[in-house]
């Protein structure tokens, strides 16, 4: 994520998630398209059970709009048993927004205004689900999204996690997420995105150095907040994972706060352009790092904040890049974008430019299992070995030493 790519509206998803305008359409509409989406399975032996949460930090004033408390809302994806209500990949509402006229280009994975209907795509969650007591005390794994993508974009992840005996608490980073939708219906949009973004360079860096602060410092407090569920969650074993800018938060947070005891940074840059490098990246961390890279970005000796990282971090670090990868190959896009695809609709500039050539199932089978090695590995002591080195079962994944 630098100032550069932040100063264009047009290239913002280029940055940190997917800001590609425009697409085309072909004798698909929103329905036709989408009403038998759905999200990949998860492959771990627990159904799996969500909740959302919403958390007021009394404490401290909304950093984008003046004279409010700060507002979050959270997503929670546990193992679960028997019961609840199957659940979608968004709210009708939060998806109506996030797929209409004032969420195309970044909010809507550049797809054709109204072309998908995201509010009902089908994941594998049931909502209000009864906690599974065969799991005890789950391991929990924060997840920071994209830069201005929703929580829910992190879905299949989530789901491959909580299957596996985890808990996934996802932030909604508000009035900078595409849409956030409080009870009663309430939606908070994206001001990062209704907004002409700033041109001069040292404005952009400035602006990221803002949104990092205020991502850790929701991070920061969702985590005191856990305490109160510190009966039926692990807190002694705390991960994080994120996707672009959420893979820079994980690593921010991890090195801002010692709770956080691993972190999974998928393709995300940790500077601020002409801003400079990170504090993460120039002090490096003493905790376990995972970096899952795309083709284009995704190795150390490429980017020069992942060059400081890496050459400043004493704790034990991997570095894999997905060959045949793109940036948006790690988040829910690489689940929804191909099958679309097949039936006509794709993002302006082809799929290609957007999820990369890599087979689907392979990329997905790629993130899920390295996430999944690794938490097992740092919160749990279980070492299947994938991290040891490059692997038979994954040999798209290059491997940096």
């Amino acid at each position: 994520m630098t100032a550069a790519q932040v100063s264009r509206r047009g290239l913002l998803a280029g940055a940190c998630s997917l800001a590609l305008v425009g697409g085309t359409a072909t004798g698909v509409s929103a329905r036709g398209a989408s009403t038998d989406l759905r999200l990949p399975r998860p492959t771990g032996g627990h159904r799996v059970g969500t909740r959302v949460l919403h958390l007021v930090d009394h404490g401290r004033e909304d950093p984008w709009v003046r004279g409010r408390a700060r507002e979050l809302m959270v997503g929670l994806w546990y193992p679960g048993g028997d019961g609840g209500e199957p659940v979608t990949h968004m709210t009708a509402a939060a998806g109506a927004h996030f797929g209409g006229p004032a969420g195309a280009g970044t909010a809507n994975l550049g797809m054709p205004p109204g072309s998908v209907a995201w509010g009902r795509t089908r994941t594998s969650a049931f909502l209000g689900a009864p906690a599974d007591r065969s799991a005890g005390r789950p391991p929990v794994v924060l997840y920071s999204p994209g830069l201005a993508d929703p929580r829910t974009l992190g879905t299949t992840l989530a789901e491959e996690l909580a299957s596996r005996g985890y808990a996934v608490v996802a932030i909604d980073h508000t009035y900078e997420s595409s849409e956030v939708e409080f009870p009663g219906g309430r939606l908070a949009t994206s001001l990062l995105l209704e907004r002409e973004p700033p041109s001069d360079p040292g404005e952009a860096a400035a602006l990221l150095r803002k949104l990092m602060a205020v991502r850790v410092a929701d991070t920061r407090f969702v985590l005191d907040r856990l305490r109160g569920l510190g009966r039926v969650l692990d807190l002694r074993r705390v991960g994080m994972a994120g996707h672009s800018a959420g893979g820079f938060t994980a690593a921010q947070a991890m090195h801002d706060d010692r709770r956080i005891r691993a972190a999974v940074n998928m393709d995300g840059v940790m500077d601020f352009g002409e801003g400079g490098l990170s504090s993460v990246a120039r002090d490096g961390v003493d905790r376990p790092v995972l970096l899952l890279g795309s083709e284009t970005t995704g190795d150390y000796r490429r980017s020069p904040s992942w060059a400081a990282f890496w050459r400043n971090t004493r704790g034990w670090k991997f570095n894999g890049t997905l060959r045949g990868s793109r940036h948006a190959s790690f988040n829910d896009a690489e689940a929804l974008l191909p099958e679309l695809a097949r039936r006509g609709v794709e993002p302006g500039g082809g799929l290609a430019e957007v999820v990369g050539t890599i087979p689907p199932e392979r990329a997905l089978a790629a993130t899920r299992a390295y996430a999944v090695s690794f938490f097992d590995l740092w919160l749990r002591g279980i070492d299947d070995h994938l991290l040891d080195g490059p692997s038979d079962r994954f040999p798209e994944m290059t491997v940096t030493p």
